[in-house]
């Protein structure tokens, strides 16, 4: 073997070395901003979580209708859909199936929807302003989670809210605030743990695997 074909051979193994050596990607560190925004978020959720059994106790006092896992399950189901109640959207920590994006998109979507709800309530039943409030504050700490991040996602959708029409009487304005209180709590804790998880998440840069 001369010379020069040992310096080819030599040649192509130090530059196959450099290429398996090198970072092709490397997950991608969300800015400071994103953080405390998340952080901030996390915090207020796990406040409206507390929060929630202390109002439905003073808003809810029809009998039967307690935050406690109930017989009468598939009834509510029902009543959710006589009430016009729309379902929140569904919320899972993000992963390569299920992104950053969308994650942060349904978290906006489904605050938004309780805040429009807890509205519509609040014109027959006192107490659940606060609650408003802080998903208002929310809804500030996920937008700016948006900006920042740059996050484009699902388009935000204004689910029609027809919950008005239906209050026909205090059963109805009881039964939909029981509802609406429950399902806020399960939301707020599929976003809790969505909030803790994104503070570890490192999405993969394209072409990572």
């Amino acid at each position: 073997m001369n010379t020069l074909t040992v310096i080819a051979l030599l040649h192509c193994f130090l530059l196959a070395v450099l290429v398996q050596s090198a970072p092709v990607s490397s997950p991608y560190e969300q800015p400071p901003a994103f953080k405390e925004a998340a952080e901030r978020a996390k915090t207020l959720v796990e406040k409206i979580m507390r929060d929630i059994p202390t109002v439905h106790a003073a808003t809810v006092i029809t009998e039967g209708l307690t935050l406690e896992p109930s017989s009468q399950t598939a009834n509510l189901q029902m009543m959710m859909t006589t009430l016009g109640i729309p379902a929140a959207p569904v919320l899972k920590p993000p992963s390569e199936h299920f992104t950053l994006d969308t994650c942060v998109s349904r978290m906006s979507a489904g605050s938004r929807l309780y805040q429009g709800l807890l509205g519509v309530l609040s014109d027959r039943l006192s107490g659940l302003s606060d609650l408003r409030a802080d998903l208002r504050d929310l809804l500030t700490h996920i937008n700016k989670m948006k900006e920042v991040a740059q996050l484009g996602g699902e388009a935000d959708q204004n689910q029609s809210l027809d919950l008005a029409s239906h209050l026909r009487g205090s059963y109805e304005v009881q039964v939909a605030t029981h509802l609406t209180l429950t399902q806020l709590r399960s939301f707020c804790h599929d976003m809790f743990r969505s909030l803790r998880a994104i503070a570890a998440y490192r999405p993969q840069a394209a072409g990572t695997r």
